[in-house]
Parts: C-alpha cells; structure tokens; sequence
C-alpha cells in the first residue's frame, strides 16, 4: 500500500495522529526522570561478617574460606571477591549477567546459613546484602552550629536530620561523617583491680547483669492480669558509679571505688573538615529508581525548613553529584537545539525556499516525540545514554525529509503541481527511504541486545536510537509528501525540459540525450564531479584499486590510535585518597591530611577542599564496598572552579596536584575519583603466599619504570605491629585458665566488649552504652599489660605469669580472588589511554615470566574494556548482516546490496584520521561513532543505486547513463544530508556547552568518517555496481547457455 499517496489525498488523520503523538510525546517527556546512568541490577551479591578484634589471618581460616566455599556450589557463579580487614571479611559473589538479582541473593543467604554453625559463636550475623550501583552518596552537606557542642551537632544529625531527609522521596540512606558518638566511659583503675584481685571479665559482665530492664512473668492480682517488669536501670552516669557489684568470688564493691565513670564521647576514630575547619558531614544516597535532580530539589527544600525552625545552624555543601547530571542534562538539550537549528540552515542554504525549509524543520520533533513515547513506556529516563542517542540521530531525523522535499522540488521544477510532484516524488523515492531507514534500525538495534555490563548500559541506547529512526521514516512517509502537497508554491520560472522521447527513439538513444539535457544548466561544481564520475567509469580498475588501497591505509592507522575504555570525565571535582601505614593513628592521619591539604590549597583552581577520615563514601567506587571506615585512610574532596571559567582540563588539574604532592612522607596517595575511568587494574592471584608475594613485590619494581603513569598502589606490603600473646599450655592448664579467657579479659579491657553485651542508659529517645575498659596511658603499657588479672579455676591469675607478651607483625588485610590469596595493583592511568598501559604492563619481564602458580587476572575497567570490545564486535557484524537482509529484501536481489556494503569500509580512514588528528582514543565513545557510521555510509550509497536501477528499469537507460543520471540527480540530496548530518554532530565535536569528553569522540570519528565516506560513495560506489553488474550478467549467461543444453539434449 502506498501510504504516502493516501496521506496526500486523506491528509486529516495524518494531522490528527502526529498531534496526537506529539503531544502524548511531551507528556511523558514530561514524566520521564533524569538520570546520571540508567539503573541497572547487576547479579552481585555481598556477605559482611564482623567479629570485632580478629585479626585478618584468624577471620581467613575460620570465617572467609568457609562461607567461601558453600557460595562457590552455586548455580551461576562467576567470580567472588573477598577482602579481609580488622575484624571485618567481606565476600563478593557476582553471578552470571542472567541470574536474577533476588535469586542471587536468596540463593547466597541459603548458603551463608548453612555454615552459621561452623563460624565461631561471636561472630555477628553475617549480613547479605545486594551491590546498588545507585549506593554512592550523590549530595554531601557539613554542619556547624555556635549553639550546640560536637556531641549535641552529632545527635541532631542521626536525629533531626536523618529523619527529616528520609520524608523526601527518592532518598535512599543519611549518613553521618565525622562528628562523635555517645557513650559512658567507665575507666578501670589496674592498680586497684590487682589489690582487690578482680578481672575487667568479671566488672563488665556483673554490671551488665544488674543494670538492666528484664521482664519476669505474669501475676493475677485483684482480678486482672499484670505483667511483671524488673527495672534496675539508672539515668546518670554519677548513679552508674554507686551501684554495688558482685565479684565471683563473693565479695563486693561500689564501682566507682575501682574506676572512673564519666558520661562522655567514643574514641574519635572519624571527622570531617571543611577547608580545615572541623564540622560535621551528612551524606545522602539515592534510592533506586530515583531522580538525582527531583532527589536534590526534595533535600534543599527539606534543608531549608530546618535552617528555619534552627536559625543557629550553618548548612554547606561540601560534595554535589547532582551537578553534573544536571548540566549533562541541560547541555545535550541544548546540543539537541543547536544540532536542530544548525541542520535545518543546511536545508535553507540548499533549497533556498523558506516553506520547504519549515517542511524539513517539522520533521525534527516530530520524530523525537513519539520516540519519547516509547522510551517512557519501555521505562527509559533521560540519562546520559539516551540522551546522547537522541543528540546522535538529530542529523540523521531531518536527513529522510530532505531527501524527500529535494525530490519533490525537482519535480516541482519540471513544471508540474505541488500536489502532483508530491504524488509522483513520494512515490519514486519511497523504496530508497524505507530501505535507508530500515538499514539505521538495523545497524543501531544490535547494540541493545550486547552482552555484558556494557549491554546493560546499551539496551537504552540501541532502543531509543531505533525508535527515533521509524519515527523519522512514519514522517517522511506521512507528512513530510502531504505538507509539501499542501503548502510548496508551483515553481515560477524556467521549467525544466520534461518532453519525453518515442518508445523507439528511447531504445535508440538510452537516455543520452535526455542525459545531455539535464546537464545542460549544471553548475561549476556539478559539471567538475560529473567529469570525475565519468572518468572513474572508465578507469575502472584504477578507481578500485585506490579504493582498496585506501582501505588498507585505514586499517594500518588503528595501531597508531590509543586504545582506552571510557574517557574521564571533566567535571567540577576531584579526591585525592591518602592510606598511611597499617598502625597508624586517628591522630597522625589528621595531621598527614592537614598536610596534604595545605601543599594543595593554593592551587588558583581549588575552590574547597572537604577532608574525612576514616569514613565518607563520597566519590567512592560503588563496587569497592564503600567507604574504608579505618582511622588510617583520609580522602580529600576537591571542588574546582567550573569548566567553562578555567583553561585547564580536570586531568591536567591532576597532574598538578599530584606534584605538588610529591612532599608528602608516609602514605599512599591517589589522585581522582573512584570509578572515573581513570585507573588500570591488575591482580595477581594463587595458592601459594610466599610464591605470590616475592612475584608481586618484584611486580611494582617494574611498574614503577612505566613512564608517564600515576602513583601505583598495592594491597601486598600492609604489614601491621601485633602485640602476640603466647601462653604456656603447661601453666595455664595448671592455674585452670582457658585461651578464651585470656583473649577475652583483653579485648574487654583494651577495647571493651561486644556492642550486644554492654550494659545501656535508656535515655528518652536513645540508649547510650556503657563501655568499661582501661583508661589510654595503660593500654600504652606494655608492662601493666603483663599485670592484668585473668580468670582462673583457682582464683585470679597474672597474665605476665602464663603467657609471653611480645610485639610482632602481621597482615592488616588479606585479599582473596575465587578462593586463592589475591594481590590487587591499582595503577593511576595519569591521562593516559588504558589499553596503552594495559599493553605497557603486559611487556614486563615478571609478566611474561609467571611463577606455574601465581595467575593473572584483569578486573575493573580492563576486564570491561575486553568484554566491550568483543560486544561490539559481535553487535557490528550482525548489523551488517541486518543491513544485507534488508536490502535482499527491498532490492529482491541478491547481488546489488554487495554494492552498498563497499561503502562500510570506504569511511573508515576518515574516522581513523580525524581522531588521531584529535588526539582522540579508541574507546566506547569513538565505538559508538563507528556504529552510526555504519547506517549513514550506506545510505548514501542506497539513494545511488536505487536511483540508477530505476533509470535502468523504467527509462530505458544504458548502464553507464543511469549511473550518471543516479549521480546527477542523487548527489545533491547525498551532499545535503550529510551537511546536515555533520552540522548536527559539529557542536559536540568542538565540546560546547556540557563536558564534551565522552560526546566528543564519537562525533569526531563521525564527522570524519562522513566526510569520506560521501567523497568515496560518490565515485566508487557507481564504479562497483559496474563490477557487481557484470558478475550478474555472467550469472545470467551461464544460466542460459546451461538452459539451451539442457533443451537440446
């Protein structure tokens, strides 16, 4: 059926359905969310066990290799990764792609129960929990108030305010940096506890035992029930102090005869700071799902309800995520609105009539908003991904309707009616629209159906991208002939000469006449391609043998170009992450971060520097865990002054500060965001501890004679001070003394106990607990260590009696890769391409020479970088396939289509060039341009042959003349739509507007690849159909002569 006509003569449900598309279109435009990235769910579970005091070596043997091994029976598994700190072993578990997320989760707590009974009694509930790719904090506020003292600030922030942020929708989590924590400290005096021949043990359980809410049954007085409630629970710290308490041995004595009892703060092990003064921090996450702008609106809003009802307090924004998925938001709106504006002045320049131009201007929304209907149906939101689909296809939407209203014009000029030229254009183009439009579909379709996490990330694309395209195509169908139809004014002026030849002249003649009048009123310009044409015909071989050449040209310029995964983005703020070594203090981590921050402040683009210790996930990996809660890790937050207002890039920023970082003594430091696409991963992984070691040691000698990279950092030299305790079996059996007892007695009195066996005050709207322990100045005593008193069956034992005391080392953390020790190396890429680095790295003496068993694996960005490269691979070869079956399909032909293909590879050399004139790597983004390339080369090449199988079909035409005839009447539209095209990519090529780092690449190698790929078309494509013509033609003849023998026999 031909729609096009029947638009023409019915043209009010063409109207009605367009404004009925485009206004549901900017409805759910309206609805839709925007986003940083889609939300996606990967399979990857994690189980956290924490048994406060264990040492790394201990957690291994009895906690981590045995939930280890009952997830690794499960279905699906793919890697698990499990780190071991102080106390704390965390087991990643990533699944297969397939797996459904809450079976994942599910399946891993069944197996995690199973061996809760082997894991040692003290050991917390292991917690399973989902990896949240939306977990970072995307907002991070201070606070500081005049009126309120730190604790007070503290309790308004877990309290007020947390309460008030989880009422705004879409907030996820609230949680406190810095800033301290209640508690009572009761500060056992050794000395007394030796005379009076008690344990800590013993203080700290009886205390609990008496201070206490405890229920106790039910009685039956008067004729009613009653329950029973013992209360021994007191309010103040002084009442604590006068309560008596048993000892085991029968005696007993006031508490506060052998302590001190103060009502005061935790140990600091956490702060924030705000340019170095000390305030408190809040951060914010996002629930899945959400918008981070709506998220940002609810949260300043709820802010400013508190700043009114407490004058007194002082908000600042510290870290704002939301930033940059705004202005990437508001920046491709207006590259959509500059690429719109710049395509629809190709179109005015051409054809010089102000109504044709707003015919071609009409197809532009028109196309996107029903694409918007779709999206918001599939679920879509406005994030980075889609986006840059809509502003990819902007060249590619107005492309079908100039084609259209160019044809129509040249009929228009031939003397005929508007309605007519409509008719008849519409008609002869159409095959050559809907083909051009179904081989777009089918080149960016396959990217949302990729495998991979990439995949994930692309379903959006490929989808939004292909809708936007049929969208385009129903347009130019539908409304694109019927508004020509109606609102193109006849031609006024010199008609073209239509007068056509007798059946028998034009047998005779085959169009070369005909030919020879079209050309008669060519331009310059025309008439020089025409003879370029003309000469490549008859040069055949010449033509395609530097059509080959060139191919071959462009292949060999890949090695040239940098390989990379995703370029780092430059944004408004930075990190820099400092680690000092295993042992250190809260204290000597402050002063280390005060340092660094001092070196660094006065560089002229710092805005603010934001500093936590040992806590703040801000910035952090979402699949590193989140924040390092060790005293001994600080990272500082960096706000730079905008893009638009600073010369430096965000890269070059950090470089500048890693230098002038250089003085820092004693820590590790890395510069840039966790996640930014900025680091290199390696790891090294095997059942052999000593074997693993010396080859990772001897590993970073040569990475660090890599030029041009940043710091590198491994997870193999943190070896900490322990203080061993070894007792004598013999003595201890003797004096009735148990190894629990002794480590016992001495996490009670160094660190206090459990959280769940520690004595409460009830206070109205929390409990605060009551910790008892050695004051500071004897927990740094090794001696008056010795002297504690430890539970025996015979009375009190002294420690120093039963046991050596010694200080020793030992790993402060164990990583482990499918159930073998691991050693992680993160490499700053500095500016650099990955895929470079990662070939640097591969070329190392240790690298090429590994122990048989030491492995080694790729993870974070370099194993996606893989599992990209191959997707896409995959998803180009099928999209080319898709282009074949199309066009099979269309031409009802097997061999022409060959001919269109020819062009994929002619527009390669020009994206390879281009980008390395740029400076551009070969990464996801310059993918992605090689993709669109794809679909745009071959519908250049689709409009020319269409053309001159019509002239050979229906006119009569000798080959040679329809190629030319193709040529002279298709170059012109080609030429159009590839101005358009370009000028709709040129504001992300040359970055304006949004951070152009990961839009720019792709529109380079765009543009690039369009310019040649048109240039080439346009002459090498005729000469191929001649060669794909006579393979036809031989076919034809074998086929006969094949016929007449068979006849005759």
């Amino acid at each position: 059926m031909n729609f096009s006509a029947w638009s023409i003569r019915n043209p009010i449900p063409g109207i009605l359905l367009f404004i009925m598309l485009g206004l549901a279109g900017l409805l759910c435009f309206h609805w839709m969310k925007i986003q940083q990235f889609p939300d996606i769910e990967l399979p990857m579970v994690t189980v956290s066990a924490a048994l406060p005091g264990a040492a790394p070596p201990q957690l291994e043997t009895e906690v981590a290799r045995k939930i280890e091994n009952s997830i690794a029976t499960l279905q699906g598994l793919r890697n698990q990764y499990t780190n071991i700190q102080d106390g704390v072993v965390t087991v990643t578990a990533e699944f297969q792609l397939e797996k459904p997320l809450q079976e994942a989760v599910d399946d891993v707590r069944n197996a995690v129960s199973q061996v809760r009974s082997d894991l040692p009694a003290d050991l917390r509930d292991p917690i399973v929990s989902k990896i949240n790719l939306s977990g970072s904090p995307i907002l991070t506020y201070t606070i500081q108030s005049p009126k309120m003292d730190e604790e007070a600030l503290s309790w308004f922030v877990d309290y007020d305010i947390a309460r008030a942020m989880l009422q705004v929708k879409g907030v996820g989590a609230v949680a406190r940096v810095g800033g301290v924590t209640r508690q009572v400290e009761v500060e056992l005096d050794p000395e007394k506890l030796l005379a009076l021949n008690a344990t800590a043990t013993d203080i700290t359980r009886q205390l609990r035992l008496v201070q206490q809410d405890a229920s106790g049954g039910q009685t039956k007085i008067g004729g009613s029930e009653q329950s029973i409630r013992t209360i021994a629970t007191v309010k103040t710290a002084a009442e604590i102090g006068a309560m008596d308490i048993a000892l085991s041995d029968g005696r007993h004595i006031r508490l506060d005869q052998v302590a001190t009892i103060r009502d005061g703060i935790a140990e600091r092990r956490s702060a924030a700071l705000l340019n170095g003064q000390p305030v408190i921090g809040f951060e914010i996450t996002r629930s899945k799902g959400a918008s981070e702008v709506d998220v940002e609106k609810g949260v300043i809003e709820a802010l400013d309800k508190l700043k009114a009802s407490h004058p007194d307090i002082k908000i600042t924004e510290a870290f704002n995520f939301v930033k940059p998925v705004a202005d990437n938001y508001k920046g491709s709106m207006s590259l959509l609105y500059e690429g719109a504006i710049l395509a629809i002045l190709v179109v005015w320049l051409f054809l010089r009539d102000w109504r044709a131009t707003i015919i071609a201007a009409t197809a532009l929304p028109l196309s996107i908003l029903p694409a918007l209907i779709g999206m918001y149906y599939f679920g879509f939101t406005l994030n980075t991904v889609t986006l840059l689909a809509m502003s990819l296809v902007v060249g590619i939407l107005v492309d079908d309707a100039i084609v259209e209203i160019e044809n129509i014009i040249r009929h228009l000029r031939m003397g005929k009616t508007p309605y007519e030229a409509a008719m008849e254009a519409a008609d002869e183009i159409g095959l050559a629209v809907i083909a051009t439009t179904f081989t777009l579909i089918a080149v960016f379709l396959p990217t949302a159906f990729m495998s991979g996490i990439a995949g994930k990330f692309f379903v959006q694309f490929g989808w939004t991208a292909a809708l936007a395209i049929f969208a385009s195509l129903l347009v130019a169908r539908l409304l694109t002939p019927m508004m020509s139809a109606y609102i193109l004014k006849p031609w006024i002026g010199k008609v073209e000469n239509t007068a056509e030849n007798s059946d028998a002249d034009r047998l005779n003649d085959q169009g070369t006449s005909k030919l020879a009048r079209d050309r008669e009123k060519d331009g310059r310009v025309m008439r020089g391609y025409m003879r370029l044409v003309t000469w490549c015909l008859h040069h055949r071989w010449v033509t395609l043998g530097g059509a080959i050449l060139f191919f071959i040209g462009s292949i060999m310029l890949i090695p040239l170009l940098p390989t990379g995964f995703v370029p780092p983005p430059d944004t408004g703020q930075t990190q820099v992450r400092l680690e000092l070594t295993p042992g250190s203090q809260f204290a000597d981590t402050l002063k280390t971060a005060e340092y660094a921050r001092n070196l660094i402040k006065d560089h002229p683009e710092i805005k603010s520097i934001y500093t936590t210790i040992g806590g703040g996930a801000a910035g952090s990996d979402p699949f590193s865990g989140g924040a390092s809660s060790e005293p001994r890790k600080a990272t500082l937050t960096i706000q730079t002054s905008e893009r638009s207002d600073r010369s430096l890039s965000l890269q070059e920023i950090e470089s500048e500060i890693r230098q002038l970082l250089a003085p820092l003594p004693g820590a590790r430091i890395q510069v840039g965001i966790a996640g930014n696409n900025s680091q290199y991963q390696l790891a090294l992984s095997g059942d052999d501890p000593e074997a693993l070691i010396s080859t990772a040691r001897k590993l970073e000698r040569e990475l660090r004679t890599i030029p041009n990279i940043g710091s590198i950092t491994s997870s193999a030299a943190l070896i900490r001070p322990e203080l061993v305790i070894r007792p004598d079996f013999a003595k201890a059996a003797d004096l009735g003394v148990t190894t629990f007892d002794i480590a016992e007695t001495l996490r009670i009195a160094t660190a206090g106990d459990f959280d769940q066996n520690l004595a409460k005050l009830n206070l109205s709207q929390r409990q605060v607990p009551v910790v008892i322990k050695l004051p500071l100045s004897a927990r740094q005593d090794q001696e008056l260590i010795k002297r504690l008193m430890i539970k025996g069956s015979h009375g009190p034992v002294m420690l120093g009696t039963i046991a050596d005391v010694n200080i020793e080392s030992g790993p402060s953390q164990i990583d482990r890769f499918n159930r073998l020790r691991n050693i992680n190396f993160n490499i700053e890429l500095n500016n650099q391409p990955l895929g470079d680095v990662a070939a640097k790295v591969d070329q190392l003496p240790t690298m090429k020479n590994l122990p048989p068993t030491v492995k080694r694996t790729n993870i974070g960005d370099a194993e996606v970088m893989q599992e990209l490269f191959s997707s896409f691979g995959l998803a180009m070869l099928t999209g080319v396939l898709c282009i074949y079956v199309v066009l099979v399909l269309l031409f009802k032909d097997f061999l022409q289509p060959i001919t269109i293909l020819v062009a994929l590879p002619l527009s390669l050399g020009g994206a390879f060039v281009l980008l390395l004139l740029a400076k551009s790597s070969f990464s996801m983004p310059s993918l992605i341009g090689l993709i669109m390339l794809m679909g745009i080369a071959s519908k250049n090449s689709i409009l020319l042959v269409d053309y001159a199988i019509i002239a050979r079909k229906e006119k009569d035409y000798s080959r040679f003349n329809a190629l030319l005839d193709a040529c002279h009447k298709r170059a012109r539209p080609i030429i159009m739509t590839t101005l358009a095209m370009g000028a709709g990519m040129l504001p992300i090529a040359l970055g304006i507007g949004t951070d152009p780092s990961f839009r720019a690449p792709m529109a380079i190698s765009v543009i690039g690849g369009l310019i040649t790929s048109t240039f080439l078309s346009l002459l090498v494509i005729p000469v191929v159909y001649t060669f794909i013509d006579d393979i036809n033609r031989k076919l034809h003849s074998f086929r006969k002569t094949k016929d007449q023998a068979v006849e005759q026999l």
